[in-house]
């Protein structure tokens, strides 16, 4: 699992602006460009974000939704309503993933559940040689993202993991600032995303008539369930979503790694709590977490209340602080600020349509089997960071990591947490 290198990242900054000027003249350019072949897809998971992704594909073109499933009917029927209006044909609609991947002629599939049930669907599609496009994190513990990775090596499937920061124009040029060495040595990293978390009824009540309940749980435990735990509000649940990092942070670790060209953290810890929202949510509210990577710390914090910020502007990304100053940056910014009294700050604006563009990339890929941006071995890496941090939290010790043989080195009990045991009938896809 090499980092993702200088050529690797030229080679997907020119794809992302070449895909993004394709998308803004593909209107006009439409009498002389041929459309590309469009690929057949099933979507996994009939969410508010699986159908974003839907739309993104539409948007970069070349994609027909032919099959669709979800253990909730309503939301099966809303979306199958919804991709009929937008592409004039009703896609076959399924409760179980198993039907979906039977459907003939099934290029791809789109993957947005909740992350207790990436691997199993996962695992199955690159199995039977269909490529995959699959939310973040990757998975729910360390060892399905290995047994993931290991299924989609011995497979012919392309995959492109939802990192969709990766096709940040302000990401990419920040790498590049780096990479030619405008920043001097990085000594430290700051990245943060703060907002106030809104909360639904935790009190255990009946699920919805619509909604197999026990099935959504999946492998993991059966909660009982509550508005707080269902659809959506599932993010900051420990037996789910596993909270604010491990649901939206990942996103900047993510692209820390990518920008610093880094693998993992050499160790982990963590401190934070449930002090805001106790007794609504399960992960924690408050959090900071140190990563000690091989090229410098790199710090998280977040807190899910109180997120008005004396500079709003600096409230969602990260700082880069090197010998020759500091760079902040977000989805479609990024600011100089150089060393020195009275040094004028530079700030650049970009533009990029973040979900469109990779999805784009990833459709591309499938037509014409090429390499992708967000490949599962690196969102194992993002996602094996954060899930240690996670671990370190529960734990609250500082854990040695040793990522060739991806163990925990001196806490047995922490090692414990890199598997979960699965929920009869279903089996964890790793052996070992």
């Amino acid at each position: 699992m090499n980092p993702f290198n200088r050529r690797q990242f030229l080679g997907a900054a020119a794809l992302g602006a070449a895909t993004l000027s394709t998308l803004r003249t593909r209107a006009a350019d439409a009498p002389a460009t041929p459309a590309p072949r469009p690929v057949k897809l099933g979507l996994i998971g009939c969410g508010w974000w699986g159908m974003v992704n839907v739309k993104g594909a539409y948007k970069a073109g070349g994609a027909q939704v032919i099959a669709i499933c979800d253990i909730d009917r309503d939301h099966l029927e809303a979306t199958a309503a919804e991709i009929e209006k937008l592409q004039g044909s009703r896609p076959l609609t399924f409760k179980l993933y198993e039907d979906l991947l039977a459907v003939t002629g099934l290029e791809a599939v789109i993957i947005a559940t909740p992350p207790q049930w990436h691997a199993i669907p996962f695992i199955a599609a690159v199995n039977r040689g269909i490529d995959v496009f699959c939310e973040k994190p990757l998975a729910y513990d360390i060892r399905e993202g290995r047994a993931m990775v290991d299924a989609a090596a011995k497979s012919r499937s392309i995959v492109q993991i939802g990192f969709v920061r990766r096709q940040s124009a302000a990401f990419q040029a920040v790498r590049q600032f780096i990479a030619d060495d405008k920043l001097g040595r990085i000594i430290n990293v700051d990245a943060q995303i703060n907002f106030t978390a809104g909360t639904a009824s935790a009190v255990p009540t009946t699920p919805p008539p619509a909604l197999d309940w026990d099935h959504w749980c999946g492998p993991g435990p059966l909660i009982p369930y509550s508005p707080q735990v269902g659809h959506r509000s599932w993010r900051l649940e420990q037996t789910s979503g596993q909270g604010h990092l491990y649901d939206w942070g990942i996103h900047l670790i993510d692209a820390t790694r990518f920008i610093l060209g880094e693998t993992s953290p050499t160790a982990i810890s963590a401190t934070g709590g449930i002090y805001r929202l106790k007794d609504k949510i399960t992960t924690p509210d408050t959090l900071t977490v140190q990563f000690e990577f091989a090229r410098c710390p790199v710090t998280w914090r977040h807190r899910l209340w109180g997120s008005a910020e004396l500079a709003p502007e600096f409230n969602n990304g990260i700082f880069f602080y090197g010998e020759k100053g500091t760079v902040f940056v977000t989805d479609q910014r990024w600011i100089f600020m150089p060393n020195g009294k009275g040094a004028e700050r530079q700030v650049n604006e970009t533009k990029s349509d973040l979900v469109p563009l990779h999805v784009a990339e990833f459709l591309d890929a499938v037509r014409h089997r090429k390499p992708v941006s967000a490949t599962v071995a690196e969102a194992h890496l993002s996602t094996s960071a954060v899930k240690l941090a996670m671990i370190a939290y529960e734990t609250g010790g500082r854990l040695a990591w040793d990522a060739k043989t991806e163990q925990i080195t001196n806490h047995p009990e922490a090692a414990k947490l890199l598997k979960r045991a699965y929920r009869a009938p279903w089996k964890h896809p790793h052996v070992g």
